[in-house]
């Protein structure tokens, strides 16, 4: 099963966030067994979802897995920058530290070589003639401890040296080691590079073949209302799921009417209520015009329910917010969260794209009060960032 798939990871014996905790005592009573069929009840939804997907279309269904495959790398492309610019940073403190430490061997270096000069003048014998030319025992004494002196010093540069020497090859070892390492993540870089576009271009073939099919049958309306029957039903069972594990917060989503904050900074394409498709459907969200791969954040404390793909939406991210409200963040890029995490306002959930087979990025954005989209409008006022 696919990373993005539906694997619904209920982290409900876990304790919740402050603001979305759920009723005290209530999650340490739940059985794995309730666990386990709350995950197959979702399955199956999905796969019967899938399946009514395929009935209808079957591009559709290839769609999905072009797209799904298409986050999958640019997920993985990101992961393997973030190791790229981490081994850059750590190869860059590398080379600082050797160029010091070559400083000091030199140093080390030049007092060693100021002792080996001063050691052959006075030719190689020392100890003896120190023995044979003094005649004062004192004064031979006191020779003696500074020959002594004299030779720890020096005993003490050779150790000196040594050590620098092997701390150099050591450094240059690790400096290899990171180049060999950045030379690997830039291979796996341009295979991913070129398994992206591999995908991309399959993505585009599924698009025009869909498009195509679309203007043959002049089904447009159709498939839409299709879509949008999936999405209720989604919703309807959903909540039906997890009515038995509601959400409590200090503060109720219902009181923050008016006051949330929008999840992407983004110009508005289509508004709550606009008739598309020639006036015999309506949007029941908005669309936001975004640059591809913008933050998307969710707009209040809940819990994700759904994260996945969904014909019409694209890859989804749906987040209970308790007293039935919920909000949907559809045609993503990537999805960052899995099903089951808590999140906070603010919290990034995914990344703007154009799956679902949008003809360019931007962020679905709906909110709903059990299975009725509600005028997210009257609700989110704030801009991001302000």
């Amino acid at each position: 099963m696919k990373p993005l798939r539906l694997a619904l990871l209920f982290a409900l014996t876990l304790a919740a966030p402050a603001g979305a905790q759920a009723p005290e005592g209530e999650l340490a009573k739940i059985k794995e067994q309730e666990l386990e069929e709350v995950r197959d009840r979702i399955s199956r939804l999905k796969r019967s979802m899938d399946e009514s997907a395929a009935a209808r279309d079957r591009v559709t269904v290839e769609l999905q897995d072009a797209e799904i495959a298409i986050a999958e790398k640019r997920i993985r492309l990101k992961e393997l920058e973030r190791e790229r610019e981490y081994s850059a940073k750590r190869k860059a403190r590398l080379d600082t530290e050797l160029a010091d430490r070559e400083s000091e061997l030199d140093e080390e270096s030049r007092k060693l070589a100021g002792q080996v000069r001063a050691a052959y003048m006075s030719g190689s014998q020392e100890r003896i003639k120190l023995l044979l030319n003094q005649q004062d025992p004192a004064t031979l004494g006191r020779l003696m401890t500074y020959y002594g002196y004299f030779n720890a010093f020096r005993a003490g540069n050779i150790e000196a040296v040594t050590s620098a020497i092997r701390e150099l090859a050591a450094l240059r070892n690790q400096v290899a080691a990171e180049e060999a390492r950045i030379a690997e993540l830039a291979k796996a870089r341009y295979a991913e590079l070129t398994s992206l576009n591999k995908a991309q271009e399959r993505r585009q073939e599924l698009l025009a073949s869909l498009k195509g099919k679309i203007v043959d049958e002049g089904r447009e309306v159709e498939r839409l209302a299709a879509q949008e029957k999936d999405l209720s039903r989604l919703i309807a069972e959903l909540t039906s799921i997890l009515s038995d594990y509601p959400i409590s917060s200090e503060e109720p989503f219902s009181e923050h009417k008016g006051r949330l904050t929008w999840p992407v900074a983004g110009a508005l394409m289509h508004d709550f209520g606009q008739p598309r498709v020639g006036g015999q459907l309506k949007w029941n969200g908005v669309v936001l015009a975004a640059p591809r791969g913008r933050e998307v954040r969710s707009v209040y404390h809940g819990r994700v329910v759904f994260a996945d793909w969904l014909a019409g939406l694209g890859l989804l991210v749906i987040v209970d917010h308790g007293e039935s409200y919920m909000t949907l963040y559809g045609y993503n890029e990537t999805i960052l969260k899995n099903a089951g995490d808590w999140v906070a306002p603010g919290d990034v959930i995914a990344t703007v794209g154009d799956s679902g087979g949008q003809a360019q990025s931007s962020l679905y954005f709906e909110l709903r009060r059990g299975t009725q989209p509600v005028n997210p409008t009257q609700w989110v006022t704030r801009r991001p960032g302000h």
